[in-house]
């Protein structure tokens, strides 16, 4: 039996609250993207092989997830073909991406089933996060419901010792919106021990009353427009949740928005084609959000303000998925 399983990257707007003056920490907002995407088939096997099916694929954490999911499911091991990964450590989500893909692939490829959300602890995802778990179950629009404040306090529980925070609202969102990625040639985000650092750091010192404005921006502005699928109020409520979530970070990310990222958003909002622009998670990656008929002007947009920094990176115009993992079986 031969499984394939395939999803999209995610989008990390920002958390709800980093403060520890609240009862409930983090709470995540994002949504699915339907490009790039992870791709990649699994066989049984008595050990664990890992290969890759195409050009600048990196098959290196492929190989760590599938080890960890053979010992979770009780089974000797798979032969996986890796076809497309996710830039690493770019604000797209592609740990949990990965790691889901894989533990999936390796679950149907033997015949077992498997809850991505109950297993995602063990493979080190979903700690302070859950818009990367939602999105390979279901895709869309999402905001979790973070964690208790007295679990997550400045030094998370141990290693898995954690359950993904529940969904608190989803919606789909309309098929003819696009998203534009721009993805500076610059340095990866914050991950591993650094990122652990750097968020200890931020939640100590967070403003308890940027919270509340997240909070009101939410209700009142971004999920009506979510809801009833209002381009620009959903632009500017994802651009202005993104900046005030900015302010949390500045100290440890110098700015706003990481260098050369702001300069990047700076240059996306003064397109008339693009509704909404903001920074992924720890970035370097640049969202703008618009619609298929403007698409092609900011995708121009985009490459002017990579050209603009000085930077080589790429651009790509994806949509929003409102799906989950595709999965198959041969």
């Amino acid at each position: 039996m031969r499984a394939t399983v395939s999803t999209g990257a995610r989008l990390h707007v920002g958390f709800g609250n980093l403060s520890l003056a609240h009862e409930r920490l983090y709470g995540g907002v994002g949504l699915a993207l339907a490009e790039p995407r992870v791709r990649l088939s699994a066989t049984p096997a008595e050990t664990v092989a890992c290969r890759a099916n195409g050009d600048g694929v990196d098959t290196d954490e492929v190989r760590a997830y599938a080890t960890t999911a053979c010992e979770l499911l009780g089974v000797p091991g798979v032969e996986l073909a890796v076809e497309a990964t996710l830039p690493r450590h770019a604000g797209l989500g592609s740990g949990t991406a990965t790691a889901l893909a894989t533990l999936a692939a390796v679950a149907r490829a033997h015949d077992r089933k498997v809850c991505p959300r109950e297993r995602a602890p063990a493979l080190g995802r979903g700690g302070r996060s859950g818009v990367g778990v939602a999105a390979f179950e279901c895709g869309g629009f999402v905001v979790d419901a973070g964690h208790p404040t007295e679990r997550f306090t400045t030094r998370p529980p141990e290693q898995g010792d954690w359950t993904v925070p529940a969904v608190l609202a989803r919606h789909a969102l309309p098929t003819e919106w696009r998203v534009v990625l721009a993805l500076p040639d610059a340095e990866q985000g914050r991950h591993g021990s650094d990122e652990d650092d750097s968020m200890r750091a931020v939640v100590e010192s967070a403003d308890p009353s940027v919270a509340d404005a997240l909070a009101a921006l939410t209700v009142r502005r971004l999920l009506p427009a979510a809801a009833e699928g209002r381009l620009g109020a959903f632009g500017d409520a994802v651009a202005e949740f993104g900046r005030l979530n900015g302010a949390w970070y500045a100290d440890e990310q110098g700015g706003v928005y990481r260098p050369p990222a702001g300069r990047v958003v700076e240059e996306l909002r003064e397109s008339p084609a693009v509704a909404g622009v903001g920074q992924s998670s720890w970035g370097p990656a640049v969202y703008a959000l618009t619609d298929a008929d403007r698409a092609d002007d900011a995708e121009r947009a985009a490459h002017a303000a990579l050209d603009a920094v000085g930077s080589d990176g790429d651009v790509l115009v994806t949509r929003p998925r409102n799906e989950g993992a595709a999965i198959e079986v041969e």
